[in-house]
């Protein structure tokens, strides 16, 4: 049995140490807001806040959180970044289909928190490791620079 800080709460999980952050997050603690896209951390799609930094879920081990909160997309809005993310997130209309979209939000808010008011150049080289099948680039660099801009 294993203690986590999940989103502000104390949950215990029964799962094997080497089981991915990810499963235990979606199938165990049916969070499902983070996706499972290709499984060996390159996509992005599964990314979450373990201790304040952004990492791929699907290739961390649930062993390896120890005692550092874990933050997922269903509460980065009780964060004022996360908020200002999810804000200018919906004022550029990013997401079309929207699979990517919880860990591109997810790596954002990381980014923002580190570096509150980036350039144009940053933001791109911050986001490209995030991929979006559906080519929204564009709109999802233009909602970090507005939501930088919101922030103090």
């Amino acid at each position: 049995m294993m203690s986590l800080q999940v989103n502000g709460l104390t949950v215990e999980v029964d799962v094997a140490a080497d089981t991915p952050l990810l499963w235990v997050l979606r199938e165990n603690l049916k969070l499902t807001g983070s996706k499972f896209g290709c499984g060996i951390a390159a996509c992005g799609a599964c990314t979450v806040h373990v201790g304040g930094n952004a990492v791929r879920s699907c290739s961390y081990p649930v062993s390896a959180v120890g005692q550092q909160p874990v933050t997922t997309i269903e509460a980065v809005a009780a964060d004022p970044v996360g908020k200002a993310v999810q804000v200018a997130w919906i004022k550029h209309d990013v997401p079309q289909c929207g699979y990517c979209q919880s860990g591109q939000v997810m790596t954002a808010v990381d980014f923002l928190k580190k570096k509150r008011h980036p350039s144009e150049a940053e933001v791109v080289a911050a986001m490209g490791g995030n991929l979006c099948r559906c080519g929204a680039y564009q709109r999802i660099k233009a909602a970090v620079l507005d939501a930088s801009k919101s922030l103090t």
